[in-house]
């Protein structure tokens, strides 16, 4: 007489075993049902399905050396995921997370490089001065006022203590900065900050000062830009000659201020995300949707304020510190709306390729928003 258990093994059905492809997502980690509790706004890669994670896996692990080369991904499925994940990523929130920061950082960061270049130089708090008026390029124009006159007034009550506690100031104000930016490009790339602390503070440290030098840099460019076309204009005494060569000069010095701005955005988005595997490029489809939209908001945003200027009538002296915010706020977004930009494409190319190798289903994808797959 058979027991119970020996009945029930032989009435057991047999189960058909397919393909290992097709077996795969019963053996793969527990997979989020349609009653699982799923925030869109987490700022963690808790939300995204476990299918998908192994797509930006991919892309953290192995990220393409070209951008520009989409391997048959239509631009337009960019436009739609990098508008899609600007939302489900929360990066308006980050961007004024950002420009607190941003603004938090701002004046020990001038007072300190002012300081440190009169260390090597005479008249240098002079010097700087003349370059930061070339901020007024893009600053809007009341809160580069309030910069100015902010500055003047703290570096003329400077002495050697204040000297030392804004160095100590600026740097740490500056980590937590480029700490916000760390966590934003975590967020685009889906990955978790794995780096120890000391590590992660150390390269803000390094990264933030490289950025100084690089708009320090910049600034210097169109000062000796300009003092050339005045040098040009005096010595040349023949119309169109002196026309060419101020043309030329201006030409140069813009060139070569855009090289120095791609090469910030490029340092950037190399030592910001937490990625396993990195690859240097100098000019990324993101980094020059980046710089263009940062160039046109803050054009923008002068020609704005030329003409609708309410800040300061509703505000008073507050106005400008708004204003600066807002500039603040529209460039950590343009920041980070470029980096949206190249982490979508790596996962479009990724998810395309894994799919034609057999490493994940069909229907499995990337895109933002999409519910996770059973």
């Amino acid at each position: 007489m058979l027991s119970s258990d020996s009945a029930s093994t032989k009435t057991q059905p047999a189960i058909e075993i397919g393909p290992a492809r097709e077996l795969a997502p019963a053996i793969a980690p527990a997979i989020p049902t349609a009653h699982a509790p799923v925030n869109a706004k987490d700022h963690t890669i808790a939300h995204v399905d476990p299918w998908a994670q192994r797509i930006w896996d991919r892309v953290s692990h192995s990220p393409l050396h070209s951008l520009w080369d989409l391997q048959g991904v239509p631009p337009s499925l960019i436009a739609k995921r990098t508008l899609a994940a600007l939302l489900d990523d929360n990066l308006l929130s980050r961007a004024a997370e950002m420009g607190y920061y941003f603004l938090f950082a701002l004046f020990p960061t001038l007072v300190c490089a002012s300081a440190l270049l009169g260390l090597v130089a005479r008249r240098a708090g002079e010097f700087y001065d003349h370059l930061l008026q070339y901020l007024a390029l893009v600053v809007p124009h009341t809160a580069y006022s309030m910069v100015i006159d902010t500055f003047n007034q703290t570096t003329a009550a400077a002495t050697r203590g204040k000297l030392t506690f804004g160095i100590v100031a600026a740097l740490w104000s500056a980590s937590v900065g480029f700490s916000a930016m760390q966590d934003g490009m975590n967020t685009v790339y889906k990955v978790k900050e794995t780096r120890p602390y000391w590590k992660a503070r150390g390269a803000a440290i390094l990264v933030t000062t490289l950025l100084s030098l690089l708009v320090t840099g910049n600034l210097a460019v169109l000062l000796v830009g300009d003092a050339a076309a005045r040098f040009a204009h005096l010595r040349i005494h023949h119309h169109w000659l002196e026309w060419t060569a101020i043309v030329l000069i201006h030409t140069v010095a813009t060139v070569v201020a855009l090289a120095l701005l791609m090469l910030l955005f490029a340092v950037i988005y190399y030592f910001a995300p937490d990625l396993k595997n990195k690859v240097w490029r100098w000019l990324t489809p993101g980094a020059a949707l980046g710089i263009s939209g940062w160039l046109l908001t803050s054009i923008g945003l002068r020609i704005y304020l030329h003409y609708f200027d309410t800040y300061s009538l509703t505000y008073g002296s507050l106005g400008a510190v708004i204003v600066l915010l807002t500039w603040f706020y529209l460039s950590g977004l343009m920041l980070l709306l470029g980096a949206e930009v190249n982490s979508e494409i790596e996962a479009a190319v990724a998810e395309r390729g894994m799919k034609r190798e057999g490493a994940i289903p069909q229907q499995v994808s990337a895109e933002p928003g999409t519910q996770p797959t059973m």
